[in-house]
């Protein structure tokens, strides 16, 4: 891990939002820092506010408790520098091409000044998702995994600090999804982009992840932080991935296993 000051630093973060029947408790007490160049994993159960932190890290929740910063600068509101990349297939706009969609985020959020610089910039990350014969394609006819390679590339495109996937590869089959691991895994080691990437998937965040922050059931508390650098996809299959997995599964279950030895004692 670097020495150096944290990108992203979440100090006991308690997060909220309303139902229309009452208040809810997201997460209570969240600490965690992510350095640069790091792939930081939030893994937990459904329901312990993984989605919430990270859209709260995106700037469209404000904390109840504890502050959020990035470099150092306190997070209040969503801003370039921090993009997301959505589970649903349909964050693409309908009416622009691939090459289209990626020219008009640059554009919108002014990382191109030129029409020219903003095809180039975005025919550059077209190349690096290998959709090069589909810049002209329009989302609706594209499969769910090249749906999912646009809005990375046009993510990466953007250049922010930090790149926010909330289970991008939730929806996919099982083997388009580990192809996307794979892809975006080999992406990371060419560009070294930070990325916060949230999964309720345990092989999922062991394959991408540099470390593995685990919650608690709701609301969720930090449960442990592991390392995870020395997996990845190409040693998937060893024993000490399956060990390393067990571990992981034992920390994620172990509010349901508490929970069911209380009901049968």
């Amino acid at each position: 891990m670097s020495l150096s000051s944290p990108l992203l630093k979440v100090d006991g973060v308690t997060l909220q939002y309303k139902t229309p029947e009452r208040v809810v408790t997201a997460t209570y007490k969240v600490d965690f820092e992510i350095h640069d160049g790091e792939r930081y994993i939030i893994l937990g159960p459904s329901g312990c506010g993984k989605s919430t932190l990270l859209k709260a890290v995106a700037g469209f929740l404000e904390p109840v408790g504890g502050e959020m910063t990035l470099n150092g600068k306190t997070i209040r509101k969503p801003g370039p520098d921090r993009v997301m990349v959505f589970q649903e297939f349909d964050q693409l706009l309908p009416w622009h091409t691939v090459r289209g969609n990626i020219m008009f985020a640059l554009r919108q959020g002014g990382r191109a000044g030129t029409k020219a610089e903003a095809r180039e910039i975005a025919d550059e990350f077209i190349a690096k998702v290998k959709l090069e014969r589909f810049a002209d394609s329009y989302p609706h006819t594209l499969s769910g995994g090249m749906k999912q390679r646009v809005a990375i590339a046009r993510g990466m495109a953007m250049r922010p600090q930090i790149l926010l996937m909330d289970e991008p590869f939730a929806s996919l089959d099982a083997l388009t999804r580990r192809q996307m691991q794979e892809e975006l895994y080999d992406l990371w080691e060419a560009n070294r982009m930070t990325l916060l990437f949230v999964t309720h998937s345990i092989e999922e965040a062991i394959i991408l992840g540099s470390r593995i922050l685990i919650l608690s059931s709701h609301p969720g508390q930090v449960r442990a932080e592991l390392n995870a650098h020395q997996f990845s996809h190409r040693n998937a299959d060893t024993p000490e991935f399956a060990a390393f997995k067990e571990r992981v599964h034992a920390l994620v279950t172990a509010d349901t296993q508490t929970q069911e030895e209380g009901v049968s004692a």
